[in-house]
C-alpha cells in the first residue's frame, strides 16, 4: 500500500530557485508603487532619530563595486537601525561640481576648456552632471537602498550653493580665509591648483643630479686658495634649479670638506664614502669638517647665473636618508622650501606658467615643458662643469588622480583658509581625540598625523564648474582681490534664488550690494574674479546644507561612512569648517572600509582587465548576492572580489534559502493565532532550538552594533547550516512527516519552526533585502505586514533564555556527532544504507554519563537511527544492523512491524497514526 498521502511532508510554492535577475526588478516596481519608502518613514516618525550623513559620490559615470560596497553598507546600517525603533532617515547626495566632472564632460567631448564660452560649458555640465545623478540613482536603487531618492541633496542646488556661500562667509568672517602667494599642487594638464585629497602618489621615473654649487667666499673656509669650493646638492626635479634662491643645511649635522683632486666639495660628513664615488674614483681626502651652522656664513653663485650672493640657510627637514645633507632651496615649487623662504625673506621665483611650460624667466629653457626641459638642463649643467653626477631612480610621486599626469609644485595667488588661525588645529585634535570614535581605530591615528602636517587649505581652483568664490578686482587698489562678507553673503542671497551661473550672467555692478565701495580705497572700480571654491568645501560642508535646511536638526550626525582614502578627504574637508563655525565635529562615529580589489589583490584597472561590474553581478546573480559579498567580506581592510568569491557566495545564499524554504514547507497549515503552543508544553529539543536562536538574534544584534557585518553574516549562515540544517532540522524530519499534523509533537516543532522564521526574516532583512521580503510573502503570520522593512527587529522572549536545557544537550549532541560519524564509516565500507537501517550500541565506563544518555527516551530519533542501546564498558560506539523490519511508513526497522492483519507493512506507532487518520484515503 502507499502511504505517502499520510505523511506530513512540506508543502510551499516558495521556489527553490531563486530567480533573483527577475524577481527583485518587480519587487522594487511594486515598492515604488505602494511608496514603501513613505510607510517606513511615516512609521518611524517621532522615534530618536539615528543619522548616517551620506558621503556624496561623483556624478561623472556609472557606479563602480567601491559603489556598490560603500551604499550597501550604509544601507544595511540604516535598514537595521530602522527595525530597532530608530527615526533613521537617510538622504542621499551627490558632488556635482568640480574637475572630475569637467574632466570627464572635456573628455567625452574631447575638447579643452577653451574650447567653450563658460556659461555654455557650464550648462553642459550641469546637464551632464543631472544626466549622471538620475542614472546613479537608478542603479543605487537596483541594489536595494532605501534612501530619500525623490528629494536628494545636490551640490549644484541654488539652496545648497546657497549653504556653501553662508559658510564661506562665516568663515571669512571669523578670519580663517585669506589670500596668498604660495607653493600648491599643480595639475599643469588640468591647469588648475589640486587639493591634497585629488593627489594620489604612483611610482615615476626621474633623473636625478648631483649639482656643484660654487662657494664665493671660499676664503672663509681657510682651505687650499687655489682650489675652487663647491656645494653638492642633489635633487630629483632638475627643472626646479632655475627657482633656486638658496641652500639648505641641517645646523647639527656634521660637514665634510672633501679633497677631490682640482676641487673641494662639501656634504654631510657620513655620506661622503656613498656619495663620492658617484662622480669621482680617485682617493677620497677629507681636509675639513664643519658644523652645519658654520655654512650659514657662505654665499654661492647660482648654478644658472640668476644671481649671486645666494645664501646658505638650516632647516631641520635636512636629512641624512637621500642626497648630500644640503638641500636646494626654490620657495616657488614646494611647501617645506616656501616656509624656509618665509623665515629667511627669501625671493619666491616663479619661471613656469599654468601649462607647465617656462616663461621669459626660465631662460635658457624658455618655451619647453619643465619634464622634457630635465634632459637639456642635465646636458647644460654638465657642459659648464657643474654636474658631478647624475642617474635615474624610481620613487613614488604625486599625480593628479583625474588626468593621472604627475603634478607640479607651482606658487601662485590663491585663497587658502588657515589651518592655525583661532587655534583651530589644536580644537581638532582635541576633537579627533576625545569626541570621535573611529572605526576602526587606527583611523584616529591616521586623521591625527594628516591634521598635525597638513598646510592651509587652498580653497581656489582655476577652473569653469563650481560655486564662484565671490571676490572682487578692485583697480583702485591696483587690481588686487577683495573677499567682503557683505558681498559673499548678498552674492549667496542672490544664487539662492537664480543659480550660481548669475555671477558669470551678471555684469559686476547687478552683483554688489547697492552703494557698495571698496573697504580700503573707498572706490567702486570693481571686476569679477573668476576662481571657483574647491570642491572639498562644497562637499565639507553638507553638514550645514542637509542638517540646517533638509533635516532641520542640530549637529552631529551618527555616523560618517565613506572608503579610508576619506581621512584626507571628505573627513577632513567636513571636520575643518565644522570645528571653524560650529566648535563641534559634524560626526560622532567614523566607520571606514578598504577598497575593492580582485581576488589576487590587485587594484583593479582596465589595463589588467580585473575590473569587476556591480551591474554584471546584478544582471548575472541578482543584487542579493551582491548584498551578501558586502556582508560576508571584512571592510577593516582591502575588499576581494572575483567570481570565484561570488560563486561561493552563491552557494552560501543557497543554503540560507534552502533552510527558509524548509520551514515554510514545514509550516504549510500552521495558523500562528491558532497552533502556537505554549513555551512550558514544548517538547525539551524545541526548547534547545529556541534557545540558540535566542542567541542567534543576540549575537546579530551585537554584530549590526559593532558594525562587524563579518560576524553577523557568520552567526546567520551557521545558525541555518549547522544548528538548524545537520541538527534541529535534520532529527525533527521524523516527528514533522509522521506525526498527525495537529499532534502535539508537531505543533511543538512547528511553533519554534515559526519563531525561528520569522526572526529569521527579520534579520537578514537588512542583508538579503529582496529574499526577506519574498520570504515573508509565504510564511504564516498573525498580522498583514506592508513588507518585511515595516518589521521590527525580533523580540525575544525571556524564556527563551535557557542555559539549562543548553547545558542539558550538549552531552548528547556531542555523542551525536560520535555516532554520525561511525554510521558514516560504516556506510562508506558498505555495511549500511541509510542511518535508518542501523542499530547503535553506546558504551561507557561513567555510570553517570549512562544514566544522562538513558534518559533521552528519543535518543534513536536524535540520532537519526532505528534503535539505541546503552551498556556498560569500555567506551565506543558500535554499528549494527537493526533488529525487526523497515516501516513502509516511518522507514525506521521495528520488531513490531507486521502486528496489524489490515497494515502488516507497518510498524505499530504509524499503524496507530493511520488509523487515527482514518485509514488510507
Amino acid at each position: 500500500m502507499d502511504y505517502q498521502n499520510t505523511l506530513n511532508l512540506p508543502k510551499t510554492d516558495f521556489a527553490m530557485k531563486a530567480g533573483l535577475v527577475q524577481k527583485e526588478p518587480q519587487m522594487l516596481a511594486r515598492w515604488q508603487k505602494d511608496e514603501l519608502y513613505k510607510s517606513i518613514r511615516q512609521k518611524s516618525k517621532g522615534a530618536t532619530p539615528f543619522i548616517l550623513h551620506d558621503g556624496p559620490p561623483y556624478a561623472n559615470g556609472h557606479i563602480h563595486i567601491g559603489h556598490a560596497l560603500n551604499k550597501i553598507l550604509k544601507d544595511m546600517i540604516v535598514k537595521y537601525k530602522t527595525m530597532k525603533g530608530f527615526d533613521a532617515l537617510y538622504i542621499p547626495g551627490w558632488d556635482c561640481h568640480g574637475l572630475p566632472i569637467e574632466h570627464q564632460l572635456l573628455k567625452d567631448m574631447k575638447a579643452t576648456k577653451a574650447d567653450f564660452d563658460t556659461l555654455v560649458f557650464r550648462k553642459k555640465a550641469h546637464d551632464y552632471a543631472m544626466k549622471f545623478v538620475d542614472i546613479q540613482r537608478e542603479e543605487f536603487k537596483r541594489l536595494g537602498i532605501f534612501a530619500q531618492w525623490d528629494d536628494p541633496y545636490l551640490t549644484l542646488s541654488p539652496h545648497y550653493e546657497y549653504w556653501i556661500l553662508k559658510s564661506l562667509a562665516n568663515l571669512t568672517k571669523q578670519g580663517y580665509v585669506y589670500r596668498s602667494l604660495k607653493p600648491v599642487n599643480w595639475c599643469y594638464s588640468c591647469e588648475t591648483a589640486l587639493a591634497e585629497a585629488e593627489v594620489e602618489h604612483e611610482n615615476k621615473e626621474s633623473p636625478t643630479v648631483f649639482v656643484k654649487f660654487e662657494v664665493e667666499n671660499s676664503q672663509d673656509l681657510n682651505l687650499a686658495p687655489e682650489k675652487k669650493v663647491f656645494l653638492l646638492v642633489w635633487t630629483t626635479t632638475p627643472w626646479t634649479l632655475l627657482a633656486n634662491v638658496a641652500v639648505a643645511a641641517n645646523k647639527d649635522f656634521h660637514y665634510a670638506c672633501v679633497d677631490i683632486g682640482n676641487e673641494i666639495l662639501v656634504l654631510e660628513r657620513g655620506l661622503v664614502e656613498r656619495i663620492i664615488p658617484k662622480g669621482y674614483t680617485g682617493e677620497l681626502k677629507i681636509i675639513k669638517e664643519l658644523k652645519g651652522a658654520d655654512l650659514t656664513k657662505l654665499t654661492y653663485v647660482h648654478p644658472f647665473a640668476k644671481k649671486e650672493h645666494c645664501p646658505v640657510v638650516v632647516a631641520d627637514y635636512v636629512t641624512k636618508e637621500d642626497g648630500t645633507g644640503l638641500v636646494h632651496t626654490a620657495p616657488g615649487h614646494g611647501q617645506d622650501d616656501f616656509q624656509t623662504g618665509l623665515r629667511y625673506n627669501l625671493p619666491v621665483l616663479m619661471p613656469v606658467n599654468s601649462r607647465g611650460v617656462f616663461t621669459e624667466a626660465g631662460a635658457p629653457f624658455n618655451g619647453q615643458f619643465v619634464f622634457k626641459a630635465n634632459d637639456q638642463i642635465i646636458a647644460n649643467l654638465k657642459d659648464r662643469g657643474l654636474l658631478f653626477a647624475t642617474e635615474k631612480i624610481t620613487h613614488s610621486y604625486p599625480h593628479c588622480w583625474r588626468c593621472k599626469n604627475p603634478i607640479i609644485f607651482r606658487a601662485t595667488e590663491q585663497w587658502f583658509l588657515s589651518i592655525d588661525h583661532s587655534n583651530l588645529r589644536s580644537q581638532i585634535r582635541e576633537i579627533i581625540e576625545d569626541e570621535v570614535e573611529w572605526i576602526p581605530s587606527a583611523g584616529r591615528e591616521r586623521i591625527l598625523g594628516m591634521i598635525n602636517t597638513r598646510p592651509d587649505w587652498c580653497l581656489s581652483r582655476q577652473r569653469l564648474w563650481g560655486v564662484p568664490i565671490p571676490a572682487i578686482i578692485c583697480h583702485g587698489c591696483k587690481d588686487k582681490q577683495i573677499l567682503s562678507v557683505e558681498v559673499i553673503e548678498h552674492v549667496a542671497s542672490l544664487i539662492k534664488k537664480h543659480g550660481s551661473d548669475i555671477w558669470f550672467e551678471k555684469n559686476i555692478k547687478e552683483l554688489l550690494p547697492a552703494g557698495y565701495q571698496c573697504p580700503d580705497c573707498k572706490g567702486h572700480d570693481f571686476d569679477k574674479a573668476q576662481d571657483i571654491l574647491d570642491v572639498w568645501f562644497d562637499s565639507g560642508v553638507s553638514h550645514q546644507a542637509v542638517f540646517h535646511e533638509m533635516m532641520k536638526r542640530p549637529l552631529p550626525a551618527d555616523l560618517y561612512l565613506e572608503g579610508s582614502d576619506q581621512h584626507r578627504g571628505w573627513f577632513q574637508s567636513s571636520l575643518i569648517p565644522s570645528v571653524a563655525m560650529d566648535k563641534k565635529a559634524p560626526y560622532k562615529q567614523v566607520l571606514t572600509h578598504g577598497f575593492v580589489v580582485d581576488g589576487a589583490g590587485r587594484k583593479m584597472s582596465k589595463s589588467l582587465g580585473n575590473v569587476v561590474k556591480p551591474q554584471e553581478i546584478m544582471d548575472t546573480h541578482g543584487a542579493d548576492i551582491l548584498r551578501l559579498w558586502v556582508a560576508s567580506s571584512s571592510y577593516n581592510e582591502d575588499v576581494r572580489i572575483s567570481k570565484e568569491i561570488i560563486d561561493r557566495l552563491v552557494d552560501a545564499y543557497r543554503k540560507i534559502r534552502n533552510t527558509m524554504r524548509y520551514l515554510l514547507g514545514n509550516l504549510h497549515g500552521f495558523d500562528p493565532s491558532q497552533h502556537i503552543v505554549n513555551y512550558e508544553q514544548l517538547l525539551e529539543l524545541d526548547r534547545w532550538a529556541l534557545n540558540r536562536l535566542a542567541q542567534t538574534i543576540d549575537a546579530m544584534d551585537l554584530g549590526f552594533e559593532r558594525y562587524d557585518f563579518v560576524g553577523v553574516f557568520k552567526t546567520a549562515y551557521s545558525f541555518c547550516n549547522e544548528d538548524l540544517s545537520s541538527i534541529y532540522l535534520d532529527i525533527l524530519k521524523d516527528r514533522l512527516y509522521t506525526c498527525p499534523a495537529y499532534s502535539k509533537e508537531r505543533l511543538s516543532a512547528q511553533t519554534v519552526l515559526y519563531y525561528i522564521l520569522d526572526s529569521l526574516i527579520r534579520v537578514l532583512a537588512p542583508i538579503m533585502s529582496f529574499t526577506a521580503e519574498e520570504v515573508l510573502e509565504f510564511a504564516p503570520k498573525t498580522a498583514k505586514a506592508i513588507s518585511v522593512h515595516t518589521l521590527d527587529w525580533p523580540q525575544i522572549q525571556s524564556e527563551w533564555v535557557n542555559p539549562g536545557v543548553e547545558k542539558n544537550f550538549e552531552g548528547v549532541l556531542n555523542t551525536r556527532v560520535l555516532v554520525l560519524k561511525a554510521l558514516d564509516e560504516q556506510r562508506k565500507a558498505g555495511k549500511i544504507g541509510s542511518s535508518q537501517q542501523a542499530k547503535v550500541v553506546i558504551s561507557t565506563p561513567d555510570q553517570k554519563n549512562l544514566v544522562y544518555l538513558k534518559s533521552f527516551k528519543d535518543f534513536a530519533s536524535i540520532c537519526i537511527v532505528s534503535q539505541v542501546d546503552f551498556k556498560e564498558g569500555t567506551e565506543g560506539i558500535e554499528i549494527f544492523q537493526a533488529d525487526g523490519s523497515k516501516c513502509a511508513r516511518c522507514w525506521n526497522w521495528r520488531t513490531d512491524v507486521g502486528q496489524s492483519s489490515e497494515h502488516p507493512s507497518l510498524c505499530a506507532r504509524c499503524t496507530g497514526i493511520v488509523e487515527q487518520l482514518g485509514g488510507l484515503k
